[in-house]
């Protein structure tokens, strides 16, 4: 358990290490917020329009962070001779990709969750025909974010501490203090025609993205075993598009008993299973319920493919 907890610790810190997580995650949270800005006229259903957009950032970020992060983690310490270091220790080959993966959903956990303040954010400032950009609101996310880059150059040029991962947390800390502020601050309620409000209907939402986003960074964990980050991304985009199509492509034939669109059903990852945006409209939730059956379905795609990943690691030469 030891050594599953110090592998799980220095893969989460080595990826918020990463230049590359710190720029998706802030461009994604701005652009997030942007979209909030702009007039849609799109005849009274704007913030229903923004809602679907942001989160289908997150979606498609999270899928490109998952598929980096994941090969990062395994197939460049497999090429660079860290994994052989690491497994010449007493740790067995399962402790090591299970470890691997469990840091690559604590960052994903940070990533997705700093991408949904954004995203509940840009919910309060969406606006329909009747309202306006909510500047202050907008310039409130711009400030918390320079001052969460100040902050990680502070701590390296004074502390010698690593900047990037003091920058990702510090984005994190001011955007959510950010979201509390904008929300307290009944003066900006002033732009619209009524008070606006957050959508907290988009939680449980964004619960469901991570969920996605965990099954598809267990695919880049299977995939980069054995394949380099470009063929490990082609396979999970190739994937996650014929997921996207599954009930179209399998459902039907499935529903009449065919054995091979069965087969293909229940192999390929439903991503609609995740995706529930359709659910909000006309002040609907999402229930909790089906938020515990997605992760069910989640837990058992999550078994099924992290024992594949142990299966090709294996017998993986490492030399």
């Amino acid at each position: 358990m030891r050594q599953f907890l110090f592998i799980a610790s220095n893969s989460f810190r080595e990826l918020i290490r990463q230049p590359v997580f710190l720029l998706l995650m802030s461009a994604s949270s701005l652009f997030i917020v942007f979209l909030s800005t702009v007039p849609y006229f799109g005849f009274g259903d704007d913030p229903k329009m923004v809602q679907d957009m942001s989160l289908a950032v997150v979606l498609l970020s999270g899928l490109l962070m998952s598929v980096l992060c994941a090969a990062s983690t395994v197939s460049q310490e497999i090429r660079t001779g860290t994994a052989l270091t690491v497994l010449s220790k007493p740790v067995s080959r399962a402790v090591f990709v299970l470890g691997k993966y469990a840091g690559l959903a604590g960052a994903l956990a940070l990533f997705t969750g700093t991408l949904m303040v954004a995203v509940l954010l840009a919910s309060r400032m969406a606006y329909d025909a009747y309202g306006s950009t909510d500047v202050l609101s907008l310039l409130i996310f711009i400030a918390a974010g320079l001052l969460a880059f100040a902050t990680g150059g502070f701590t390296n040029f004074f502390m010698r501490r690593p900047f990037v991962s003091d920058a990702v947390f510090a984005f994190a800390l001011f955007t959510g203090i950010a979201l509390v502020c904008v929300v307290n601050w009944t003066v900006l309620d002033k732009a619209f025609d009524g008070p606006a409000k957050v959508d907290w209907r988009l939680v449980p939402a964004g619960i469901l993205v991570w969920f996605a986003l965990l099954v598809l960074a267990a695919l880049a964990l299977a995939c980069s075993t054995r394949l380099d980050t470009v063929p490990t991304l082609a396979v999970c985009s190739g994937l996650f598009l014929l997921g996207l199509m599954s009930d179209y492509l399998f459902g039907g034939p499935a529903s009449k008993g065919v054995w091979w669109a069965q087969a293909a059903y229940a192999v390929v990852p439903n991503w609609q299973q995740f995706w529930a945006t359709d659910a909000l409209e006309q002040g609907k939730t999402i229930p909790w319920r089906y938020v515990g059956q997605a992760a069910g379905y989640m837990v058992v795609y999550l078994v099924g493919t992290l024992s594949v990943a142990l299966l090709l690691f294996e017998d993986r030469e490492l030399g």
